[in-house]
């Protein structure tokens, strides 16, 4: 565990380092091929950093966090655009790099008054947290009763937790730390009614933003020149969920050293094309026909579940990362009571 912590303070210096680099040296090229081509050893390094770890969870929030998430926000910032322009004037260096390294976004138009209906299942950091906890006990205790199609389900809540907590603390340190008022992490998906409101508007939304300014826009802006404006909004969607799910690959490529078996992209590409179904179908009933919201958003929550069982998680269970990540909760745990012990014993 020691050579790992070692291993993590070098990935995490590296990334700081490098954004410096960023912060003070790729930002005077002019925007575009210049700056760009100043970023490709970040990129590359980008790449390389989940190799240099070995524990499963480290891996996963370095490639999810770094390889994926900082490198786009560097793509977006060698053209001026995106999250880490220097508009209208530079930030101080901690929040450039806390913006670029964490999953967080800024709120814009913060002084304007936005209507915002209250949460109808009142989730936080510390609900989450217990929540999260009593799941990796369950499984812990309990994982060789639990019938296969129940553990996955348990998966399907430990991986909204999970992405929700990692998202929420970094809020939460960013808000506390700088200042800065900041984006939700989530807008509570196992209430959405529709493919399109879980993936645009409800799930993992810094995700989201960063694959639509990214993926979506590009695509959409060059595809309207040759498709057209009705065809170009689709061909955007599908495009964007191919990338996020070629993204997902490579993330469980680092944690498994595994080739890939493209049933993650398959998962990704299937609600790529419901989704555009989605909108085909309601620009043909132009909205005056819907089902009950306790009948689409059942639907919606079951089809995402029973998609997950069937191609998100086979690659992961199959290769034990599931295992090696529960396990490593578990150590972590462990770690963290005998030391509150320690500590509760000197006082």
């Amino acid at each position: 565990m020691e050579d790992e912590i070692k291993n993590l303070a070098y990935v995490w210096f590296t990334v700081m380092t490098s954004l410096c680099y960023c912060y003070f040296i790729s930002a005077k090229f002019p925007k575009g091929l210049f700056r760009f081509m100043s970023l490709i050893p970040i990129f590359s390094l980008y790449a390389s950093l989940p190799l240099s770890l070995k524990s499963a969870f480290f891996t996963a929030v370095t490639a999810f966090l770094i390889t994926w998430l900082t490198s786009f926000k560097l793509l977006l910032f060698a053209f001026n655009q995106g999250p880490l322009t220097f508009n209208p004037t530079k930030p101080p260096l901690h929040v450039f790099i806390a913006i670029a390294a964490l999953p967080i976004k800024i709120k814009q138009n913060k002084n304007s008054p936005v209507a915002k209906s209250p949460k109808k299942v009142p989730l936080n950091l510390a609900t989450e947290t217990v929540a999260f906890s009593i799941l990796i006990a369950v499984i812990r205790e309990y994982k060789d009763y639990i019938p296969p199609k129940i553990l996955l389900i348990v998966y399907c809540c430990l991986a909204f937790l999970l992405i929700d907590l990692i998202v929420a603390l970094s809020s939460f340190l960013v808000r506390v730390l700088a200042g800065l008022e900041l984006e939700p992490p989530s807008d509570e998906p196992y209430l959405s009614t529709s493919l399109q409101e879980f993936w645009g508007r409800r799930w993992n939304l810094i995700v989201t933003n960063t694959l639509r300014h990214t993926v979506y826009k590009p695509v959409r802006s060059a595809s309207a020149t040759v498709l057209g404006n009705n065809l170009a909004p689709l061909v955007a969607v599908v495009a964007t969920f191919i990338v996020s799910g070629l993204m997902h690959e490579l993330l469980f490529y680092y944690v498994t050293r595994v080739s890939p078996s493209w049933e993650m992209t398959l998962f990704f590409v299937l609600h790529g094309v419901c989704v555009v179904v989605e909108f085909r179908l309601k620009a043909a009933f132009g909205g005056k026909w819907r089902l009950p919201w306790f009948v689409s958003g059942t639907l919606t929550v079951g089809f995402v579940v029973a998609t997950s069982f069937w191609l998100f998680f086979p690659p992961l269970t199959r290769n034990g990362a599931d295992v090696m990540v529960i396990e490593e909760f578990i150590f972590f745990g462990e770690l963290v009571k005998k030391k509150m012990l320690i500590f509760l014993a000197r006082i």
